[in-house]
């Protein structure tokens, strides 16, 4: 088995600015929560992606399967639940899914591929060593 490290819970709420003119969440937002739920992942850890910005490095999404359940709507809270999944140096899943907080209703689940790219060299290289060592 991959080792693997359940993220804290991340709360979002719905905004006007989420929505279109019938209330319902553009899909696209669910990228913008899952993002968030990663980057606060990193933050939680003190993993800096304004240093590794700064050292041509970053954070690239490779790969997304998203699957659509229910719609989100204005003024509902999601939590957006997470879980890395380290499949090589260079590479992990995040198991990404939202729930809506009224009714416990899963609105998005979806697995989004994430690896670690060297700017100079414009290629992948292994993740930081801090990050890796949360895996054990």
């Amino acid at each position: 088995m991959k080792p693997q490290l359940k993220c804290k819970d991340l709360r979002c709420p719905v905004y006007v600015e989420d929505t279109d003119f019938q209330g319902v969440v553009y899909h696209a937002n669910y990228l913008k929560y899952f993002e968030r739920a990663r980057s606060e992942f990193l933050k939680e850890h003190e993993i800096s992606q304004t240093k590794a910005l700064q050292a041509n490095e970053s954070f690239i999404v490779k790969k997304l399967d998203l699957e659509f359940y229910y719609p989100a709507l204005l003024d509902d809270t999601l939590i957006v639940s997470s879980t890395a999944i380290l499949t090589s140096k260079a590479r992990m899943h995040f198991l990404h899914s939202a729930r809506n907080t009224k009714n416990d209703t899963l609105i998005i689940k979806g697995v989004v591929e994430v690896c670690y790219f060297d700017g100079i060299k414009a290629k992948p290289k292994a993740f930081p060593k801090n990050l890796l060592a949360l895996f054990g």
